[in-house]
């Protein structure tokens, strides 16, 4: 079923910009900005058509008794955003449990305007030791956009830049992107706990 995806991704006119780095072991994909429901099948798309396995986290919801099957076959990972749980300390434990594995995260953590993106990825990645590929859907060029591999050093202001400046050159469906930093330059710190 993988190639049909890579197939119905190219006929519907969709296409890669960039270097996708297929060839490291482990990586969180940070894709972004998601707007619609519709970005999931974007996704599963090109991942089919660079020919990786990349999982992705989705909430629980989407998990039930009737669709379950189906996301989990996609390879999701249901995350249950109503608990408090560490689903930092959880997901780096699943890289160090994994010689190979791939997961895409979106950044802003709903379909909703954002000013800043949410650093969750960032303490993952940093934890579990692995680099963040950026990934942007440029809606008006129809165009699935590969950035640089990021390799998370604790200096967040630093780190976190590079990952701005990629998603500020990413056009979404809205114009309403980034506006914050698109207009001071200044990285959002976290909240303190994250």
């Amino acid at each position: 079923m993988n190639w049909l995806f890579g197939l119905l991704y190219r006929l519907v006119g969709w296409r890669t910009i960039g270097h996708a780095p297929t060839e490291l072991k482990k990586g969180i994909w940070l894709v972004s900005p998601h707007w619609y429901n519709s970005d999931f099948f974007v996704g599963v798309g090109v991942r089919a058509y660079i020919n990786l396995k990349i999982g992705y986290l989705g909430k629980s919801a989407l998990f039930k008794w009737y669709s379950g099957w189906l996301f989990r076959g996609l390879g999701g990972y249901p995350v249950d955003r109503t608990k408090n749980n560490n689903l930092v300390e959880a997901v780096a434990a699943t890289f160090q449990e994994n010689e190979t594995i791939h997961i895409a995260i979106a950044p802003e953590g709903t379909r909703s305007n954002v000013s800043k993106l949410k650093t969750g990825f960032y303490y993952m990645a940093l934890k579990a030791k692995v680099p963040i590929i950026l990934v942007g859907f440029d809606y008006p060029r129809k165009a699935v956009v590969f950035g640089d591999v990021i390799y998370p050093t604790g200096d967040f202001v630093k780190d976190m830049k590079p990952i701005y400046d990629f998603f500020l050159t990413i056009q979404g469906p809205k114009k309403e992107w980034l506006v914050n930093y698109a207009q001071t330059g200044e990285i959002p710190l976290p909240k303190e706990g994250r």
